[in-house]
């Protein structure tokens, strides 16, 4: 049978004449997308013979290179280019999930200087004193999913409370709880966890799908409790690598992120 796009029905033949395939690009250009610097700069390194492409230097700007899989060496440095960059990140306590933080370093310091000028945001924040699975990405759709009420991502928590928490109380976060808001609608509306139990050291583990302020600690104070410590081990079926050190962070790639917007097995 023939294998061309005469052979195939003619809305398969129209895609197949039309689809292109993505052009090259030039390798300035390339590190300017990956946070390199300005334009400027992008092109100064390459003049300085300071960017390498499997073991060969490449010095002239124009020169173009296909995106896809492309690994390149800036002053040494190993990069993978991502054209949108997921990374995740273990939060330790006593960081900021901000650029412009109050009273505390940003998650951001932790971070290569490529990927702090690039415009990644956190998908959803963490308490400065909140341990955990952090992700970061400048994916606005992705972001939008991982964080909307309406998509149902479970986040999962780890708490130290004051009290072991007893039986009631988990019953009492699987209902519902009435948290105080500046919202009165809010106010009205029960929030509740997905799952609530105490695990064998004597910690409480909650599901939850809302992103609400500080809404995991209100919620057991809502119960009648205390968080002294929190902790976030998984978001989706996604959980914090066990060989991850607290500070280190990893670029996720595309399996990573589908596990990042799935319910996780019961």
């Amino acid at each position: 049978m023939s294998s061309d796009s005469t052979s195939l029905p003619p809305a398969a033949a129209k895609t197949a004449k039309t689809a292109k395939a993505p052009k090259p690009v030039a390798i300035a250009q390339i590190l300017f997308s990956q946070g390199f610097g300005t334009r400027r700069h992008c092109a100064a390194l390459l003049r300085h013979g300071l960017v390498s492409i499997g073991g060969t230097v490449v010095e002239d700007p124009d020169e173009t290179f296909h995106t896809a899989c492309l690994v390149f060496e800036v002053e040494g440095q190993t990069w993978p280019f991502h054209e949108k960059a997921l990374i995740l990140l273990y939060k330790p306590a006593g960081y900021e999930c901000s650029r412009k933080p109050s009273h505390h370093p940003s998650v951001f310091s932790l971070l290569p200087e490529p990927l702090r000028n690039r415009d990644i945001q956190p998908v959803g924040r963490l308490d400065e004193d909140t341990t955990g699975l952090l992700l970061l990405t400048d994916d606005g759709p992705l972001q939008h999913k991982l964080t909307s009420p309406k998509y149902h991502v479970p986040k999962l928590y780890q708490a130290v409370c004051k009290a072991e928490v007893d039986e009631a109380q988990l019953r009492q976060l699987v209902a519902g709880v009435l948290l105080e808001e500046r919202n009165p609608k809010l106010a009205e509306e029960p929030v509740q966890a997905v799952s609530a139990e105490r695990l064998p050291d004597g910690r409480l583990q909650m599901a939850l799908t809302e992103g609400r302020y500080h809404q995991a600690k209100r919620m057991v104070a809502a119960v009648g409790n205390r968080v002294l410590s929190l902790h976030r081990q998984r978001i989706g079926a996604l959980d914090l690598p066990a060989g991850l050190k607290e500070g280190g962070w990893m670029w996720l790639d595309d399996a990573q992120r589908e596990l990042a917007m799935s319910e996780p097995d019961a």
